[in-house]
């Protein structure tokens, strides 16, 4: 696991029928828990704001907030490969634009891949990305950025939309090849379903990984860190299908301190305090 992840390796692992393991992550201390694990690729995503912010949606996060959280990821990180999401606008400003806002996130943040939401909307700017020699992680299908074109609400983007239409294989399957062809090194296809994601990952020779709505049909997986291990508030009253509830271990650490704060009884970690005489 020592080993520096590379994108030639990523092509190599998708030759080979070796899943490509993806991470979400916001902070430091995640990113060097999730580089130890092996993971292949750190996404820190412009879902932040909404996850861990409580934003309501993540057309709210600006460029400098998502500078400040890749520059925490990229300290924790020296094996994995370290995507960064531009947020929404530098791509809709147009191409001088996402240059610019590209080269910033590798000149400040240290960034191996610019993810770019509805690429392929934007193969000019892919295209100019990549000449100016930075990666580009090009998501696609019904993205947090695009749910609105196909009538979904962002906040029911992972349950309403569970996949793309199998009637939409085709033109899945031609949005994945102009993204190629305009130079992306690597694809986020997501709510792809078992049809069009097979078809997706089988018709190009870059890795297609997935977020919500992907699945062992493709090459990898991306996962939130802090879905996984159960982060969240909510997990606390209802329970979510997680690796571990963290959200509950909190919640009874907190208590405990609590309690002892309360009880003038010493607190765990904390600087032992002389009994009264």
């Amino acid at each position: 696991m020592s080993e520096k992840v590379t994108l030639r390796g990523l092509r190599r692992m998708k030759g080979e029928g070796r899943k490509i393991v993806g991470v979400v992550a916001w902070d430091y201390q995640i990113a060097r828990i999730a580089d130890r694990a092996g993971v292949d690729l750190v996404s820190v995503g412009d879902t932040v704001g909404v996850n861990l912010w409580g934003q309501a949606n993540p057309f709210e996060v600006t460029m400098d907030q998502m500078l400040v959280v890749a520059q925490a990821v990229r300290r924790g990180v020296r094996r994995a490969l370290v995507s960064v999401d531009f947020p929404f606008g530098p791509l809709q400003e147009g191409t001088d634009s996402a240059v610019r806002a590209a080269i910033r996130f590798v000149k400040e943040a240290g960034a191996d891949l610019i993810k770019l939401d509805a690429a392929a909307d934007f193969p000019e700017a892919v295209e100019a990305i990549t000449r100016a020699g930075i990666p580009v992680f090009a998501q696609f299908g019904i993205t947090p950025q695009t749910a609105l074109r196909y009538g979904v609400e962002y906040s029911a983007v992972p349950t309403a939309a569970d996949q793309v239409p199998v009637e939409m294989r085709d033109a899945m399957v031609a949005e994945a090849k102009r993204l190629e062809e305009a130079g992306a090194a690597l694809l986020n296809f997501t709510n792809s379903g078992p049809v069009v994601g097979a078809a997706v990952a089988e018709a190009v020779s870059v890795p297609v990984v997935g977020g919500f709505g992907g699945g062992p049909w493709l090459d990898g997986r991306m996962r939130m860190a802090h879905a996984a291990i159960g982060y969240a508030a909510s997990a606390i009253d209802d329970p979510p299908d997680t690796y571990a509830n963290v959200a509950r271990i909190t919640l009874d650490a907190l208590t405990a301190y609590a309690d002892d704060v309360r009880a003038a009884r010493q607190v765990a970690g904390g600087v032992p305090v002389p009994p009264a005489t």
